[in-house]
């Protein structure tokens, strides 16, 4: 999800029932469900025993002051330049590479193009975006050239300047 949509993300957005989040007024103002995967629901419940948030997942502070407001954008950046730190990563990392990486990791598993759209794309043109990044999908692609029956080079005439001698 996108990072203005993670901070506003409330506890009756998670459906453990259905092993969905659900995306209220994401961009562009769409709805939308994203699925919840297994290991994140069970990391969700051992955060809400330890944080007990009542309206937002993730409460931000009112003169630093815990209170039930979203958190600042700007909290997701600092997690991720934090963790990249912390696992030794040089290059430049924020919510949106996670989101392209998560993209890719889906498209490079098998997940069709319609399935990532999941991500909020309006267009598939702009999810189609993430198949240059695929390594994978561009190395199995087979190369229309390699399909054609090309002469073997001893049969061909050639000229008499560069005929063997």
């Amino acid at each position: 999800m996108r990072r203005a949509e993670l901070c506003n993300l409330k506890i009756t957005d998670i459906d453990s029932r259905r092993m969905m989040v659900h995306i209220c007024q994401g961009k562009g103002g769409h709805d939308r469900n994203v699925p919840l995967s297994q290991k994140l629901l069970q990391t969700l419940r051992v955060y809400w025993r330890w944080m007990k948030p009542k309206t937002y997942l993730f409460p931000g502070t009112v003169n630093n002051w815990r209170a039930d407001v979203p958190i600042n954008t700007k909290v997701p950046w600092e997690a991720c330049r934090q963790a990249a730190q912390r696992a030794g990563i040089t290059k430049h990392v924020s919510p949106h590479t996670m989101r392209h990486c998560y993209a890719t990791h889906l498209l490079e598993a098998g997940t069709d193009l319609r399935a990532i759209q999941m991500l909020g794309h309006a267009k598939l043109e702009d999810t189609a975006w993430y198949l240059h990044l695929s390594r994978k999908h561009l190395t199995s692609v087979t190369n229309p050239l390699d399909a054609i029956n090309v002469s073997n080079t001893d049969d061909i005439k050639r000229s008499r300047k560069l005929q063997k001698r």
